[in-house]
């Protein structure tokens, strides 16, 4: 068996910023902004991009992912990546008054946990039907 010993992007600085930063995603803390009841609505409910995988409707807001359809996502949500990510948010993000109880200005206190849940199908809700009188 034959292990490879050398990186193709040893000497040139901007592969390796390329290989880096390739499969950058959002921060915990960008995705807790965007967790608020503010900002939720208008990332689940986007307009129609013809850029985005799934013209931008079939979005992850935990993973901050775009999906091609809506069975795509329902999968998502069932994978070990999604989990994690769920798990990983429970904690609140730090504050600037944790980094001061850090810095020996105040007693230190656990991390208050929080219940994080898949987001809703839109799928699965009934369609709301106007009355035709």
């Amino acid at each position: 068996m034959v292990y490879k010993r050398k990186s193709y992007s040893a000497g040139d600085t901007n592969l390796n910023k390329k290989y880096k930063t390739k499969r950058r995603v959002k921060d915990l803390d960008q995705i807790d902004e965007d967790l608020q009841e503010k900002n939720a609505p208008k990332l689940l409910n986007q307009e129609v991009d013809f850029d985005k995988p799934g013209n931008a409707q079939f979005y992850c807001i935990h993973c901050a992912r775009y999906f091609i359809n809506n069975q795509a996502l329902q999968e998502h949500f069932g994978t070990k990546v999604h989990k994690r990510r769920l798990k990983a948010l429970q904690d609140e993000p730090y504050t600037v008054e944790d980094s001061e109880r850090a810095a020996g200005q105040g007693s230190w206190k656990q991390p208050a946990k929080r219940k994080i849940e898949t987001q809703p199908s839109t799928e699965n809700q009934p369609k709301k039907l106007k009355n035709a009188t």
